[in-house]
């Protein structure tokens, strides 16, 4: 073993490259994920459900309209019983639009507002995205070729003048 450097680490830096491309294997996926929750999210709320509380709010406008007609017909027939009803009924259908275009005023709110707070999030997951795949895949071939050098290495022969001299055991008095 004189004849060869003495190498004794290279499996730790093999270890650790496996381990580094098994993480870039993971995170990849992981941070496209965050970036696809936060779409599906914005999708929802400004489509979905913006789409349902107008439907709802249309919806509820005409149930308010036909509570009117309907108390404006009782009105002038007389009914006095039966007009307290349709108030109560036109009371209840303007709770309701109100309520419809309470959803939406929070709705649109909560758009910005995600907007808002996820877009510095978001440029901070792009920016580790591109750490990750553009440095440590760097990284990674960088091993690659630290791990061919020290092979290398290891297998170079020793010169013959750089070998090491054999110790001679120390002579005693009694020797001499």
């Amino acid at each position: 073993m004189a004849d060869k450097a003495q190498i004794t680490s290279v499996e730790a830096i093999e270890s650790f490259r496996a381990k580094l491309i098994v993480f870039l294997g993971q995170a990849r996926p992981v941070l496209e994920e965050v970036g696809n929750e936060m779409s599906r999210t914005q999708r929802w709320l400004e489509d979905e459900q913006r789409r349902h509380w107008e439907q709802e709010l249309r919806r509820r406008g005409q149930r308010l309209e036909e509570a009117k007609q309907e108390l404006f017909t009782a009105t002038l027939s007389n009914l006095h019983e039966s007009t307290a009803l349709h108030h109560m009924a036109v009371q209840r259908a303007q709770r309701a639009v109100q309520e419809a275009e309470a959803k939406l005023a929070v709705l649109k709110k909560w758009g910005r507002e995600l907007e808002n707070r996820a877009a510095p999030l978001l440029k901070q997951a792009e920016q580790l995205h591109g750490f990750l795949f553009t440095d440590m895949a760097r990284a990674v071939a960088y091993l690659d070729q630290v791990l061919k050098a020290l092979d290398a290495y290891r297998n170079v022969a020793l010169p013959r003048s750089e070998k090491p001299a054999a110790v001679e055991p120390a002579k005693t008095k009694a020797q001499e």
